[in-house]
């Protein structure tokens, strides 16, 4: 009998971006710019303190990680050649210099580790510098967008980490369509990554990866919709081969009420299947969270609601931002197995008090779960199990300021202040995660030097 892919729709949804591109008018399809008169220069100066206290299950301080180091993203990205098909070339250059974070405290996930021989260092020193070279050569044709090479990727299924010191990015080939107005055609596979604290690539994993297990590639097709003005949609799909099949949905709307009152409802949406091998173990999962915000003046108050449905936790690419998901937070996510949790969240714009730029948020987030129908036999996801922790809970409060400079010449720089403090009870604290508290300083200075 003859064998049919497990995952048609997604080579479907590439051939229906590439015939969407062959009708397109030609008129509009190339750049009139120039490979040099297109192009531009941008460099993003990082520097970032990481402050991670693990608690033991009785509260004493221990296990610190802090680490302070300055990062810098430079990219060069060409305008295309003249002609209906239109050449291009982007070239990326990354590097972080270690500041503090000596043996012992290392391992905030902002520097590399390194082993050591000392069986009191638990994390090793990082190295004083890393960085990378990277390059992708792109193609223009009717409103279509080939790249070949790095990828700066930020889709729901398959998403670059951006929360550390550099931009995570990912090695492959991926397609962009924007024939129809409003409407954004996606799709690509990829081999590697290079995450955000390393300098070298690797091959791509989930962030539960089991016995070091990594896939041969990753691939993935998607649509980004705005029907109608304030309403946007999403719709994707994704394979990490012989891992898992993953699909996402999501509806977002902000309903202006008049011109001091804002509504926005929202839901997001995730299946995951295990595939092919099925090297982490069976998975049969479905999450959701549903959020509802109300914007008033410079005053914004939200709600969301989020459930796990399986008895593996929701799973993503390692150190991705791949998890639009509304309780996903700066330390928990919230996806353990058969979790629900809710967040109530507050956020002030200090535009009105005379002081532009400067913006917070303060959120509180709980989640309760049943360890014992975790399941306890699968090779990536059984730590969760426990026997006792039938009524397992955690909480999480996160405090976010950030201001940016609106004037003069660092216009554009900003500082950003990030606390979250993470509680656990009923063997969560236990099997799955210590209690938690970490602080974070982030400055950014953009330069666009042409």
């Amino acid at each position: 009998m003859k064998k049919v892919s497990s995952f048609s729709p997604l080579f479907i949804a590439i051939a229906a971006t590439m015939a969407t591109a062959a009708q397109a008018d030609d008129t509009t399809s190339s750049s009139t710019d120039g490979f040099i008169a297109g192009s531009h220069l941008s460099l993003d100066l990082r520097n970032y303190y990481y402050n991670h206290d693990n608690h033991d299950v009785h509260g004493t301080a221990g296990n610190l990680e802090a680490e302070w180091a300055q990062g810098a993203s430079m990219r060069f990205e060409s305008g295309y050649t003249q002609g209906t098909v239109g050449f291009g070339l982007d070239i990326d250059a990354m590097g972080g210099l270690k500041l503090d974070g000596g043996a012992g405290t290392s391992g905030t996930s902002i520097l590399p580790e390194s082993g050591t021989n000392d069986p009191n260092d638990r994390h090793g020193s990082a190295p004083t510098t890393f960085g990378s070279l990277g390059g992708t050569l792109k193609v223009k044709a009717f409103d279509t967008v080939l790249r070949v090479g790095d990828l700066f990727l930020d889709n729901p299924v398959v998403a670059g980490g951006t929360t550390r010191l550099l931009p995570m990015t990912f090695q492959g080939a991926s397609l962009t369509n924007n024939s129809i107005k409003n409407l954004t055609l996606e799709g690509g596979t990829a081999s590697f990554t290079k995450l955000y604290n390393q300098d070298g690539n690797q091959r791509i994993s989930s962030y539960y990866q089991a016995n070091d297990a990594t896939a041969k590639k990753i691939t993935w097709a998607g649509a980004s919709w705005k029907p109608l003005p304030g309403l946007a949609t999403k719709l994707y799909g994704a394979q990490l081969k012989d891992m898992w099949d993953q699909y996402f949905a999501s509806v977002d709307y902000t309903y202006a009420v008049n011109d001091l009152i804002s509504l926005n409802p929202g839901i997001n949406y995730y299946r995951t299947n295990n595939s092919g091998r099925s090297l982490l173990g069976s998975i049969d999962n479905n999450t959701y969270s549903v959020h509802f915000n109300v914007a008033v003046g410079m005053n914004t108050f939200g709600l969301s609601m989020q459930k796990v449905n399986g008895n593996t936790p929701f799973d993503y690419i390692l150190d991705g931002d791949s998890i639009d998901l509304d309780n996903s937070q700066e330390w928990s996510d919230f996806n353990g197995p058969g979790e629900k949790s809710w967040k109530a969240l507050y956020g002030y714009d200090f535009t009105n008090l005379g002081f532009p730029g400067l913006t917070s948020a303060i959120s509180y987030t709980r989640g309760t779960l049943d360890l014992t129908k975790a399941n306890a036999d699968s090779p990536a996801y059984g730590y969760y199990y426990t026997a006792d922790g039938k009524n397992a809970m955690h909480w999480e409060r996160d405090l976010d300021i950030k201001y940016v400079v609106q004037h003069g010449p660092v216009k554009d720089m900003s500082v950003r202040l990030r606390w979250a403090a993470n509680r656990a009870s009923g063997g969560y604290n236990e099997n799955v995660d210590h209690n938690q508290d970490e602080y974070r300083v982030i400055v950014d200075y953009p330069i666009n030097i042409f």
